[in-house]
């Protein structure tokens, strides 16, 4: 007989991790609400909580294998559909070899055990160059300059929000996206608890968000000239001897490098190009220098532009400079429970980062952290000749309409002799594929945030176990992908996952074995294989909580975190507020903090040619709404009603020039595409600025999603050229585009 009962769950649909108390009648949901108890949230939830309900009744969500056969689209049991998978790849891969297939993993694998866990095994296994990820439209020149500076990746200096008194926030909307590469539930409250204790927000950002309108200062500044920016902050904490490293000078290599890198970027220099005045400038660095704890923070808006890996090695610059990295209320580095390269073994020193070990086929653009830029996709499809992508796999992402040019990107898909698509929904981008293979309900897999606890602003571990039983007929989402793995190794539809499932963790266990200063450094494998139950992430899960910084290191006489104490703990464990880690922390081969790497200095003299350049054509930018970061969460009524959020946003003064009216509709031209969209005039845009939001388009024949069809918006992304990439880290340019608007209707 079904029963009530109340869960606690962590919400799985942004980097923010919210705690969620979710009452349950048998199958159904009955009610969604934010845990009070949660030690991250404490009881807040966005509106995204409350569409998991929708989402896992949505009829439009595939709950079995889907084969598409010409125009028609057939359901099969898992057997039949990975048959058909085997049946098409294999050939291929005997044929033309394993760069013949290509994966993109979307967004959703970082908030999935599946996509963190064996997403890798997929792709170790396949051995693939061509592996392209959501990576490269979003946070990819942070993981560079990062990586470049500390030595790992995902070492990202995180404002250190519950001490600091000074925050510069650039290209960044927290409280609507809830905080990104910076996982902080409730960024409403720990803002507004800032300023309540004398601190003060400054935001830069050429349009007044939700975030700048909290703000004590707002500078509307151009699209793609936050590197400009931030250097002339740099120019004046040297021309003003304003700098002071504190106690992290001896361990900061570059310092007058970056001094003398600096002397061309003057305030007087640069204020015309970024559109704000040379004095403020120089009061903002007066101001940010003399705060006793300050962080400066850049996200999407300072990536995913032309001086992308500048601008995020800029932020951190200063915030060097100024005494702040490292420091309580500055900038600090997490410790993560579970996967972070910066917490494993002997600290201090490491291998660094290596890039450019393969370029891509045609353009020559190199691999970065194993991945190359998926603004080179469509062309590595459409270019005959060795090594041309024959097949492609799509993992919970929807390129389509997320990546640069996707009119040119969809004619590509059609080419393909094999796509493979592991998604929930027939969409722009899996009405291409032969075959569908769709997970289960978020609500019914297990969950934990092992990459965002890395990038988190206090140290928390969270597990969630399953709400609900699978349905009938699906397959966890960790079995498709190792089924995957099984069929590009070669051993064709493998029917019992198990020696592959225990193969997974034995590597792991033998990695972190052979980690110098490893928990477990020296131990016999097969002691520590035997001493962790279960199956699949879970029990990875298990292992790597153990082997980590707060496990007990499979020691018997030692306490620590174990998955069992995270069940035990369904609201949390608090790991405590985020510490000083240098030089701990280091992974880079000099032991030190590299303030000057020589691939980043050598792309200074691209931004110093570009101070001649003139500002002149109007620019587009995106922007993000709180309720619809991804474009799959368009087919959930909760977040889709109301008014129409798909407009053109442009600035009054441009409006009448260009004689456009509210509710009109407007022509956006750029050098690769053409979209019609609806006006809407506001003066929180800066002049010569528009914006149209990311992740609509849904007006393509041959979808099932009819929420999203009734509110089918634009792909701004058909403005976007693939030609234009951040050079340093492949990140595609999606802010800053030239365009022209015209008038279609008033």
């Amino acid at each position: 007989m079904d029963t009530m009962k109340t869960s606690y769950t962590t919400c799985p649909l942004c980097e923010a991790t919210c705690g969620l108390e979710i009452e349950t009648h048998g199958r159904a949901v009955l009610s969604i609400k934010g845990d009070d108890q949660d030690v991250f949230s404490s009881g807040y939830i966005c509106p995204k909580a409350y569409s998991l309900k929708e989402l896992d009744v949505d009829k439009d969500r595939l709950r079995e294998p889907m084969v598409r056969k010409g125009e028609r689209w057939l359901p099969v049991s898992w057997d039949d559909a990975f048959a058909e998978v085997a049946q098409r790849l294999s050939p291929i891969l005997q044929r033309d070899g394993r760069n013949a297939v290509a994966v993109y993993a979307g967004n959703p694998n970082v908030h999935t055990l599946a996509g963190q866990f064996y997403l890798p095994v997929l792709l170790q296994t396949l051995r693939t160059h061509n592996y392209f990820s959501a990576s490269t439209v979003d946070q990819m020149p942070k993981q560079v300059s990062a990586g470049l500076m500390f030595g790992a990746g995902l070492s990202i200096p995180i404002p250190d929000l519950e001490h600091t008194e000074y925050l510069l926030l650039l290209g960044a909307n927290p409280l609507v996206s809830n905080g990104s590469l910076m996982t902080a539930p409730n960024m409403r409250d720990r803002l507004r608890h800032l300023r309540q204790r004398g601190g003060r927000l400054i935001v830069i950002d050429p349009y007044r968000t939700r975030t700048a309108q909290e703000a004590d200062e707002h500078h509307f500044i151009r699209p793609g000239t936050d590197a400009h920016f931030l250097f002339a902050l740099v120019h004046t904490l040297f021309a003003e001897n304003l700098v002071n490293l504190g106690k992290i000078s001896e361990h900061t290599a570059g310092l007058e490098q970056v001094r003398t890198l600096a002397r061309d970027f003057a305030p007087e220099d640069v204020a015309a190009i970024c559109g704000i005045e040379a004095e403020t400038i120089k009061h903002l660095a007066r101001d940010f220098a003399a705060a006793p704890k300050a962080a400066a923070y850049g996200r999407i808006g300072t990536c995913a532009q032309t001086f992308g890996t500048l601008t995020s090695w800029l932020v951190d610059v200063v915030n060097v400079l100024t005494g702040n990295l490292d420091r309580e209320g500055g900038v600090l580095f997490p410790k993560g429970a579970v996967g972070a390269r910066n917490a494993s073994g002997h600290g201090g020193k490491g291998s660094g980062i290596r890039f450019g070990r393969w370029k891509s086929r045609v353009r020559g653009l190199p691999e970065t952290f194993g991945e190359l830029p998926v603004a080179c996709l469509a062309e590595e499809i459409e270019t005959p000749g060795e090594g041309q992508v024959k097949a492609l796999i799509t993992l919970a992402g929807n390129p389509a309409l997320s990546t640069p040019n996707g009119q040119r990107l969809q004619r590509a898909f059609e080419q393909l002799e094999c796509m493979v698509s592991v998604d929930m929904y027939l969409n722009e981008t899996t009405r291409y594929a032969h075959v569908i293979l769709p997970p289960p309900s978020p609500l019914a897999r297990a969950h934990y945030d092992s990459a965002f606890y890395q990038l988190a602003v206090h140290n928390v571990a969270n597990y969630s176990p399953p709400l609900f039983e699978q349905e009938a007929g699906t397959r966890d989402e960790w079995e498709i992908y190792l089924q995957l793995a099984g069929i590009v190794g070669g051993m064709g539809s493998v029917t019992d996952l198990q020696p592959l499932d225990d193969m997974t963790l034995k590597t792991l266990i033998k990695r972190e074995i052979a980690v110098p200063g490893s928990a477990i450094e020296g131990r016999d494998p097969a002691d520590v294989f035997a001493m962790v139950s279960g199956r699949g992430p879970t029990r990875i899960l298990d292992f790597l909580l153990r082997s980590g910084p707060y496990g007990d290191g499979f020691d018997p006489q030692r306490t620590g975190l174990s998955l069992a104490m995270l069940e035990d703990h369904p609201h949390g464990v608090d790991l405590g507020p985020l510490q000083p880690r240098i030089p701990e922390v280091l992974r880079t081969p000099s032991g030190m903090i590299e303030l000057a790497p020589p691939r980043i200095v050598e792309d200074v003299e691209r931004l110093r040619a570009s101070l001649k350049q003139v500002p002149g054509q109007m620019v587009l930018i995106g922007r993000r709404d709180l309720r619809s970061n991804n474009s799959w969460m368009h087919n959930l009524h909760v977040l889709a009603k109301g008014p129409n959020r798909c407009t053109l946003q442009i600035h009054p003064d441009d409006a009448q020039r260009l004689t456009l009216a509210s509710h009109g509709v407007a022509r956006v031209t750029s050098n690769v595409g053409s979209v019609e969209i609806a006006v809407e005039i506001t003066d929180a845009i800066m002049p010569g600025v528009v914006s149209i939001p990311h992740g609509w388009g849904h007006n393509q024949s041959g979808t099932k999603t009819e929420i999203a069809s009734e509110h089918a918006g634009v792909n701004t992304n058909i403005l976007t050229d693939e030609s234009a990439i951040d050079p340093l880290s492949g990140n595609a340019v999606l802010n800053g585009i030239p365009v022209v608007v015209e008038c279609i209707k008033r």
